[in-house]
């Protein structure tokens, strides 16, 4: 599809989520400005498709909208509000979508924040991971005013194939909580059904044949087999952002007042998978807690590791 000519876009965070829903978005819109603070990152944008800036700042002087993929709370904050931010130098009527995973009460703050300014701001979180960032059916989960979120459903559909504002300012991201505390329990009891199998003989790979078909089916069932077989754990996610993620989703949990004895508990599985250095690794290398204390291997014995 020809690029759209309406609209200025801004991109700031271009890692392995960020760097291909950019190009995702300039397959639609003909002016994408983009920006990461590791300026390696930009070396692959070609300045002949792109407009490559020098810093928050100029993203969003030159932008109508600033799309954030950033990798927390702080870093938001830091980037909308913070000295060098864009708040200061976006124009009224611009709007900031925050495609990360924020804690619910800074999205509401900085919401507050730029309406002051007559600044429009959507926490907008994904799901589906690098696959579908770069094939361009992420989900959102989007909170934020009306108004805001029609404006924008061009630009978030041109990232995703899955679109739903849940409420105002906040909710996208108690959504996305809800969404990773739910797969980080899958994640855990994965690892630890697969380990009990292959410590009782079995072979995983036939495992995932006999249950892929009933109730244990899922995304991340698919995931976490794939891995465990081709002992592959690079990331898309990480332990160490899941671990932030579900960290988040405890605290939100305590200001409500909502008891989480399993997100508690699969929290401090990754936190244990995080001091054995797997942090860096992708969520189904939590398997390794069991691998390492039961002297097993959860995948194919012949493949190299």
């Amino acid at each position: 599809m020809a690029a759209e000519r309406s609209g200025r876009i801004g991109f700031i965070g271009l890692g392995v989520m960020g760097a291909p829903m950019a190009r995702n978005l300039r397959k639609k819109f003909e002016q994408v400005c983009v920006y990461d603070c590791d300026r390696s990152r930009l070396s692959v944008f070609s300045p002949g498709e792109y407009r490559l800036a020098d810093g928050a700042a100029q993203v969003a002087e030159e932008s109508d909208v600033v799309v954030l993929s950033l990798p927390g709370s702080d870093s938001v904050r830091d980037v909308v509000l913070g000295s060098e931010g864009v708040s200061g130098h976006l124009a009224a009527g611009s709007v900031v979508i925050d495609t990360g995973t924020t804690e619910p009460s800074v999205s509401r703050s900085i919401a507050g924040e730029l309406a002051s300014r007559d600044i429009g701001f959507l926490d907008a979180p994904v799901s589906g991971g690098e696959k579908a960032a770069i094939e361009g059916t992420l989900s959102f989960m989007v909170g934020g005013g009306k108004d805001v979120f029609e404006r924008c459903l061009p630009i978030l559909r041109a990232m995703g194939s899955s679109v739903i504002r849940v409420g105002e300012s906040g909710s996208g991201s108690v959504a996305k909580l809800v969404n990773n505390l739910i797969v980080g329990a899958e994640f855990a009891a994965i690892a630890e059904g697969f380990a009990l199998a292959v410590k009782s003989g079995l072979d995983p790979g036939v495992l995932y044949e006999a249950i892929r078909g009933g109730w244990a089916q899922s995304k991340v069932l698919d995931v976490s087999t794939q891995a465990f077989l081709r002992r592959d754990f690079r990331p898309g996610g990480s332990v160490d952002i899941h671990w932030k993620d579900l960290g988040y989703a405890l605290s939100l949990a305590r200001n409500v007042d909502v008891p989480t004895p399993v997100t508690a508990i699969v929290h401090e599985i990754f936190k244990a998978a995080r001091a054995g250095r797997k942090g860096r690794m992708a969520q189904p290398a939590i398997v390794m807690l069991w691998e390492e204390l039961l002297n097993i291997r959860v995948g194919r014995q012949d493949e190299d590791e």
